[in-house]
């Protein structure tokens, strides 16, 4: 591991370092506890401190395999579609058209229990809320009275676009049914008696590239934290 993948790791932010792991408490089932954490130094620790905490039985199925058949009879459950129109190539876009998107993955998040966190607002709204924020931001050393409006439009701004946003984050069926194994480990399973073991370190791997936007050729055995 060079220089570079070492301070990759050891910069990312304490809270986007805690609500992942908040993430991988829900996916696995767990709970961390300080002690837990006091002697975790490396990512190799880590993952170690999850095989521990993990105490079902192990097993030699694929997880992400089954996130896709689980997803897969949702989606015929909620839009009529056939079993073999649903492939892992098959696009986002053509199961949830625009105009039903909201209602069809509101139905299928009920029906699977667990959240997809698949949608998000524009990018051209997303630009003009951070306008709006950095614009109260700079409001406080003028006026406070406008950078309180300016703030109050911002969040509002933000919760409706949070809650009717319709862009998709990724395109496949396929790339939907690994981000479902990697956030939803023992939901997405047909029985949590038992885990997959050998799945776990790349899971985490997979989840703290996702989150923390670092690249996962530094999520090794010995990256420092």
């Amino acid at each position: 591991m060079n220089n570079n993948q070492l301070f990759l790791l050891k910069n990312v932010d304490p809270d986007d370092f805690g609500r992942v792991l908040l993430k991988v408490e829900r996916s696995f089932g767990i709970k961390f506890c300080q002690d837990d954490l006091g002697s975790v130094r490396t990512f190799g620790n880590l993952c170690d401190v999850i095989h521990n905490k993990i105490k079902q039985e192990h097993s030699d199925t694929c997880t992400t395999q089954q996130a896709f058949y689980k997803l897969r009879n949702a989606i015929m459950a909620a839009t009529g579609l056939d079993r073999g129109d649903i492939t892992i190539q098959t696009s986002l876009k053509d199961i949830f058209p625009e105009n039903e998107r909201l209602q069809l993955i509101g139905t299928i998040e009920a029906d699977m229990g667990l959240s997809l966190n698949v949608l998000q607002p524009k990018q051209t709204t997303i630009y003009a809320l951070a306008c709006i924020f950095a614009l109260s931001i700079a409001a406080l050393f003028f006026n406070m009275l406008i950078a309180a409006g300016l703030m109050l439009v911002f969040a509002v701004g933000a919760f409706m676009a949070g809650k009717f946003g319709k862009e998709l984050r990724i395109n496949t069926l396929g790339q939907l049914a690994e981000k479902i194994a990697r956030e939803h480990f023992l939901k997405c399973k047909r029985e949590t008696a038992s885990v997959n073991r050998k799945e776990i370190n790349h899971k985490m791997q997979q989840l703290f590239a996702d989150d923390l936007y670092v690249d996962a050729s530094v999520l090794t055995a010995d990256a420092r934290f």
